[in-house]
């Protein structure tokens, strides 16, 4: 890592899980800039508006209002400006069509929400952690799940 902050995007619309999530990046390890949006509406207003900037990494709900996970992946990774973009599917989901569809439409991993914070931090480090790993390999089953 570099001593430039990871930027970090969630989009997510629980409250509850904007908040503890951003407190589990607070005790991670990471230099990060934690940064989230209620659905995928904001989520892509937020990407197109170019005096953002690019996160590092997305955090990306499936199940939210107005536009869900899987639109907003299939919008991100049509966009040549945002296709980079390292993404996470983080949803309470563990449905197989869930993950196959996520992989299929360009995720690079999928996280299962951890019922328990210290099980969240250590997921969450682990994502963040892999990114450097696997930058730049191709997408494959093999590390598309990730299992703490």
């Amino acid at each position: 890592m570099t001593n430039k902050p990871f930027l970090i995007l969630l989009a997510d619309d629980d409250e509850g899980d904007r908040i503890i999530f951003k407190e589990a990046f607070s005790e991670i390890k990471i230099k990060t800039v934690v940064q989230t949006v209620n659905d995928g509406v904001q989520l892509m207003e937020w990407l197109n508006n170019k005096d953002n900037p690019i996160p590092h990494f997305l955090f990306l709900d499936l199940n939210m209002p107005r536009k869900n996970g899987i639109e907003c992946l299939k919008e991100i990774r049509g966009n040549e400006r945002l296709k980079a973009i390292y993404i996470a599917i983080y949803s309470t989901s563990n449905n197989e069509k869930d993950k196959e569809e996520t992989f299929l439409n360009g995720a690079n991993v999928y996280i299962t929400k951890p019922n328990d914070f210290s099980t969240l931090k250590q997921t969450l480090y682990k994502a963040v952690a892999a990114t450097l790993v696997y930058e730049g390999s191709k997408l494959n089953r093999e590390n598309f799940m990730l299992q703490i």
